[in-house]
């Protein structure tokens, strides 16, 4: 009996043995992978310096900056908190003490981290916004670039990504998402439709503010990105929600946060307060670009 014990023993002892060097293999990939530094080719984008387009990259942070950054672009701390997963704070965008305005010595610096999801070093952001805003066009681009650097500075010292070993393990198996550096299309010089009432605008405003991220490739809904949080988002096709909805009711439901039906939209999920800020053609575009889709089923998992 005691040598069956003692067989036991050592093959548990095996097991977890192998189970540590496994795990700290993964660790050591997973730490490898958000230090690998990338390289793009410059835009070469002029940042305007004329009142109309800083008011209109103003405009644009307003839908695209303000949820995840602040209202004044200081960053906010424990914009994720995960638990065993690690903490993320978002940037300080200001030219403020801990702002990337001071770590930032280029414009082409602006353009790598909002275009390409890297640091001036070259190392990947876990910025998800990167998978919408790597579709801005270069003009668009260019117009929030220059309102950012007119933002009065904030002094506000922000940590970044702290991600624990089991995020780096879960990571490097695919739990987690991939980086945005390494998912989105990294062209250089990006042109966007002409602004306007049509679904080609409407299209490109949805893929520059992050609808994509929650409600899925085919807007018919997807998990909510936050791997903590279970929910899962509502179908915008019209084979969804909006089917009975009109033009009004949908802009409305932007505007105030509630739906006709007199749902409130909850802000942690659907940051109405920030889309409130398009204007009525913006949303009109996206309405239109909707209403274009095919009819899909509501995701589920």
């Amino acid at each position: 009996m005691k040598k069956v014990f003692k067989w036991i023993s050592v093959v548990v002892g095996s097991l977890l043995g192998l189970l540590l060097v496994t795990g700290f293999v993964l660790f050591l990939m997973g730490n490898a992978r958000l230090n690998k530094t990338y390289d793009f080719s410059p835009s070469n984008i002029v940042i305007p310096t004329d009142d109309a387009s800083i008011e209109f990259g103003r405009h644009r942070a307003q839908t695209l900056c303000e949820g995840c950054h602040g209202a004044d672009l200081s960053g906010i701390e424990n914009w994720f908190s995960g638990g065993p997963l690690g903490t993320i704070d978002s940037a300080n965008l200001t030219s403020g003490e801990g702002g990337v305005g001071q770590e930032f010595t280029s414009d082409e610096d602006y353009v790598r981290a909002i275009r390409h999801g890297i640091d001036p070093e070259g190392k990947p952001l876990f910025m998800v916004a990167v998978v919408s805003t790597s579709n801005l066009s270069d003009k668009d681009l260019g117009a929030i670039i220059a309102y950012i650097k007119t933002v009065p500075p904030v002094d506000h010292k922000t940590h970044g990504q702290n991600f624990t070993p089991l995020a780096k393990i879960l990571y490097v198996l695919g739990v987690l998402p991939q980086m945005p550096v390494e998912v989105v299309n990294h062209e250089i010089h990006v042109t966007a439709p002409e602004a306007g009432v049509s679904a080609e605008y409407g299209e490109y405003m949805v893929n520059t503010n992050d609808c994509h991220l929650c409600h899925g490739p085919q807007m018919n809904g997807g998990p909510f990105p936050d791997p903590t949080k279970t929910k899962i988002s509502p179908n915008l096709t019209p084979g969804g929600e909006l089917a009975g909805w009109s033009e009004e009711d949908f802009i409305n439901t932007i505007r105030t946060g509630v739906t006709p039906g007199g749902h409130e939209l909850d802000p942690e999920f659907m940051p109405w307060e920030s889309y409130r800020n398009f204007n009525d053609d913006e949303l009109k575009a996206i309405w239109v670009y909707l209403r274009s889709l095919p009819k899909q089923e509501q995701y589920t998992e």
